[in-house]
């Protein structure tokens, strides 16, 4: 059984370990206390970003989603710092130039580019509709969905019917990739945190 993975709150902790050592040394105890509210939520927020939350409610509207997983995925791709990664994928959502193309396709986006993906609207747009898409094609499993999201449909497709072939369910801990299923377990766990953190501006609460 794979233990499952406590990446953030695990930095989070040491952070806040770090920050509390810090006050200590220089003798600001005092300080330290009533100011630990405030640094906690500092470090927090660094720890835990969320920028475009507009654009997230709005795509997570539009595309039946949970606003926090979107935020948890681009977090767990690029910690909210758009870039390009060395097998070409684009933006806050890495977006791979094929299933770019393939989502364009779908969606009607016929003159779409992919320098299109540099904008942080488009990169989450698009983003948000292959979630959708993953979500739909696996049932709404949200395992399998983020697991192709990281490793591809066709590895979940081969992981999928390797397990019907053995008359057995197919779970988070059967994922073969040790990366995937990191993936998997910490945009889960990221996806509670920001619920948590950030409800107001994700359109939790009034």
């Amino acid at each position: 059984m794979v233990t499952t993975l406590r990446i953030g709150s695990r930095r989070r902790q040491i952070w806040r370990r770090r920050a509390l050592a810090l006050a200590a040394l220089i003798g600001l105890p005092v300080l330290v206390i009533a100011a630990w509210p405030l640094a906690t939520r500092v470090i927090e927020h660094f720890e835990l970003p969320l920028r475009y939350a507009p654009l997230i409610r709005q795509q997570a509207t539009a595309k039946h989603l949970d606003p926090a997983l979107i935020a948890a995925v681009i977090y767990a791709e690029t910690r909210f710092r758009p870039r390009t990664s060395p097998t070409g994928a684009e933006g806050l959502m890495q977006i791979e130039p094929a299933t770019a193309r393939f989502l364009a396709r779908r969606s009607g986006g016929f003159h779409f580019r992919l320098a299109d993906l540099d904008a942080p609207a488009v990169n989450i747009a698009y983003g948000a509709y292959y979630l959708r898409y993953l979500l739909n094609t696996y049932s709404g499993s949200m395992v399998l969905a983020l697991a192709a999201y990281n490793g591809g449909e066709t590895n979940v497709d081969a992981w999928l019917a390797s397990a019907r072939a053995e008359h057995r369910r197919f779970a988070a801990a059967d994922i073969p990739l040790s990366q995937t299923r990191a993936y998997v377990s910490e945009v889960l766990s990221e996806q509670r945190a920001y619920r948590r953190r950030y409800a107001r501006q994700l359109g939790y609460s009034g």
